[in-house]
């Protein structure tokens, strides 16, 4: 790699440089090589499968043949906010945007930045009600050892509640509209029916009904015979790897766990908006048993800014790369829709917190 293409991939993957660069200096300065404990290999490889099964979705078609079946007749935006929300669930909020998003701006419809503006806002909303919906809810359940229905009780209202602000927010803006350039049908394949029974299924091994070693098949057959699918955001696992090791050398440098739990919901939150809610996740965790909070924190950090979860860079990129000429105007409307959410979000916390 010459420097202009370090330069441009330390720009894109910067939050694999900072960590890189976390784990390497604070190494040096305690002179002690971190450890890793099997949760946190667990959490790479359930990552791993996750990965690759959902690059598997989208390689043949099962996303987009849904989607596509949205596109047709009255109330199209409720109905890609809809789906935007529970895709997320199930195969992750940035692989929703991936569908959904340039699927969007295919629409012969007009306000087309305000709809993706609220199915990125969607997809956060969406992912954070699933253990797998997003790396961060995904090392949460993991790393504090929870069950399915203490999760999803804890983190029903935010999600609800912003459904149907954004289901509004969609009727406002509503338009029928026909696809331009549309592709034609999308017929599935034996892969495309593969994938999907294993995600079903690997679903309920990180519910801990079935065995994690079930993903080994999913990796087997990519290996054997769907190699594209391997193709999978390998400098976000790596990111994982780091920050495992950064949070480990500061828990022996801080040592201190975050008292009250208000503490630990708005200082992630906040953090979010600076480094991300999945390294905030990860930052966190080793210092807090207020696992609620920090949950509640991390999913309202994903509003905000661009930077509050890679879901909303990822809606910006394919939106600025099809409409370069609007960057700056979608900039300032994201921001603000978006920061109305985030402190919306801190003020639905409160106000659970205190009639709980």
């Amino acid at each position: 790699m010459n420097d202009r293409k370090w330069m441009e991939f330390a720009k894109e993957e910067w939050l694999l440089a900072l960590s890189a660069l976390g784990l390497l200096f604070t190494s040096l300065y305690l002179r002690r090589i971190p450890s890793y404990s099997t949760s946190d290999f667990e959490i790479l490889y359930i990552l791993f499968v996750l990965f690759v099964v959902t690059t598997g979705l989208q390689r043949h078609h099962v996303l987009a043949r849904i989607a596509l079946r949205l596109e047709q007749g009255h109330f199209i935006p409720a109905k890609l906010i809809l789906a935007t929300f529970f895709f997320s669930m199930v195969v992750t909020n940035d692989v929703a945007l991936l569908s959904i998003v340039p699927l969007t701006l295919l629409l012969d419809i007009e306000r087309k930045e305000w709809l993706i503006i609220l199915e990125a806002l969607a997809a956060n909303a969406g992912s954070a009600l699933s253990p797998f919906g997003n790396p961060q809810n995904l090392f949460i359940y993991w790393f504090y050892d929870m069950s399915f229905s203490e999760f999803v009780d804890t983190i029903a209202p935010f999600s609800a509640v912003f459904l149907v602000l954004l289901l509004a927010g969609a009727l406002i803006i509503n338009a029928n509209g026909v696809p331009s350039k549309a592709p034609g049908k999308l017929k599935l394949s034996a892969p495309a029916y593969f994938y999907t029974g294993a995600l079903f299924f690997f679903a309920l091994a990180i519910l801990h009904v079935l065995p994690l070693a079930v993903g080994g098949l999913a990796i087997l057959y990519a290996l054997l015979a769907d190699r594209g699918s391997l193709r999978v955001d390998y400098p976000l696992l790596i990111t994982f790897a780091c920050f495992f090791g950064f949070t480990d050398n500061l828990q022996v440098l801080l040592e201190p766990v975050l008292a009250h739990p208000r503490h630990v919901f708005l200082l992630s939150a906040f953090l979010s908006q600076v480094i991300s809610n999945v390294p905030a996740a990860l930052l966190l965790a080793d210092f807090t048993d207020h696992w609620r909070p920090l949950l509640w924190g991390v999913s309202v950090g994903g509003f905000g800014s661009l930077v509050g979860s890679l879901a909303n860079l990822i809606a910006y990129r394919i939106y600025v790369r099809k409409e370069r000429g609007r960057a700056r105007q979608f900039t300032v409307r994201f921001h603000v829709v978006s920061y109305a959410a985030f402190f919306a979000g801190i003020l639905l916390y409160f106000i659970l917190e205190r009639i709980g």
